[in-house]
C-alpha cells in the first residue's frame, strides 16, 4: 500500500474557521493514489478540524457561536497561564476531531455535495498551524 507523509502549514486568524477542502483535494490528486483512505492530524491541543457545511457561511457562525457558549472564556479555570482564550480553547478542540479519516476513490476525495474541510482557530490570536 501506498503512504504519503505531508506536512502542511496553515495561516488561521484569531478564533475562526479556515476552509481547506481545495488544498486537500490538490494534494490528493498530487499523491497518485487511486483508492485509499486520508487521515488528517492537526498537531495542536487548543484548534481542531471539521467536516461541515461550506454553502452556506452561517453553519459556520452559529457553530461558532455554540462553542463560544459551551466554553465561556469568563469562567474561573484553574490553566490560564496563557490567557484567557487558553483553556476554553483546549476544551473546544477536545469536544471537536483533532483527526479526520476520508476515503479516497479513483483519486478524488470522497466528500458530500456541501461538505468542507475546515481548520478551526479557538484561539483569540493569528496562528501558524501544522497538519500532517
Amino acid at each position: 500500500m501506498k503512504q504519503i507523509l505531508e506536512n502542511l502549514n496553515i495561516e488561521t486568524k484569531k478564533k475562526n474557521f479556515v476552509e481547506i477542502t481545495n488544498i486537500i483535494k490538490k494534494l490528493v490528486a498530487k499523491s497518485g493514489i487511486s483508492d485509499g483512505f486520508l487521515n488528517l492530524s492537526i498537531m495542536h491541543t487548543s484548534c481542531s478540524l471539521m467536516i461541515q457545511e461550506n454553502a452556506d457561511y452561517t453553519v459556520l457562525e452559529d457553530i461558532k457561536d455554540f462553542l463560544s457558549r459551551i466554553a465561556p472564556e469568563n469562567y474561573e479555570y484553574n490553566h490560564n497561564s496563557e490567557g484567557p482564550d487558553d483553556m476554553p480553547s483546549h476544551i473546544k478542540s477536545m469536544l471537536t476531531q483533532t483527526n479526520l479519516t476520508l476515503s479516497i476513490k479513483d483519486s478524488k476525495l470522497l466528500l458530500g455535495t456541501w461538505q468542507g474541510i475546515f481548520v478551526l482557530e479557538h484561539r483569540n490570536s493569528d496562528k501558524q498551524r501544522s497538519l500532517i
